[in-house]
């Protein structure tokens, strides 16, 4: 299995980006884990910022679980990806089936942050977006998508998403293999025409 890590700040575009690639790829042997998805059950309250919830922060997330689904798709077979509600905070009961597949792909906000899981890639990229654009991105997916008022979301931005992106997340960069900028076209071409030359030599 050929494994691909995408990592990048809150609102950097890495969905938008993996969806490209999908599109142009066009396989069933291409399975995506979304970060996003493995949330833990319910925020931990250890890491509240102003009484509100850190999703922020690296020890948001359910790595156990990530990890043993990344070890059990590596070995060929089939997961339960969590589905997570991102209007009340909290996973659901719910399940969306991944694998197996030939190449996987793991997009999330802390794609790179855990070593474990970071060893497993054999191609590490990264989404550099300045911070306004990423803002504003978040700032339309939050009122549009997550029913998020105007005052939460720019809440949230300076407790948690600026100084966590800060302290936790940029020093990831240091790990990617590649660097991509805000316009993400190029790279998606040359990244599906790479997955599509993998799928053949791994039918040879």
């Amino acid at each position: 299995m050929y494994i691909i890590g995408i990592a990048g700040g809150s609102g950097s575009g890495k969905t938008t980006f993996t969806q490209k690639v999908l599109a142009q790829v066009s396989d069933s042997k291409v399975g995506v884990l979304h970060q996003d998805s493995y949330y833990l059950p319910r925020p931990p309250s250890d890491l509240k910022v102003n009484n509100e919830p850190n999703f922020d922060h690296p020890q948001a997330f359910d790595w156990e679980l990530l990890r043993s689904h990344l070890e059990l798709l590596k070995e060929g077979k089939r997961v339960e990806s969590p589905v997570y509600d991102y209007k009340h905070s909290r996973r659901t009961a719910k399940t969306t089936q991944v694998g197996p597949c030939k190449i996987l792909i793991v997009e999330g906000i802390f794609s790179l942050w855990d070593e474990a899981i970071r060893s497993h890639f054999d191609l590490k990229i990264y989404l550099h977006v300045e911070s306004d654009i990423r803002f504003i991105r978040r700032l339309f997916r939050d009122l549009k998508d997550r029913a998020r008022t105007l005052d939460d979301i720019i809440r949230q931005y300076y407790d948690t998403v600026r100084p966590m992106h800060q302290l936790y997340l940029e020093p990831t960069k240091q790990y990617a293999d590649v660097i991509v900028g805000e316009e993400t076209d190029p790279a998606a071409i040359l990244l599906s025409s790479m997955i599509k030359q993998k799928l053949l030599e791994m039918k040879a």
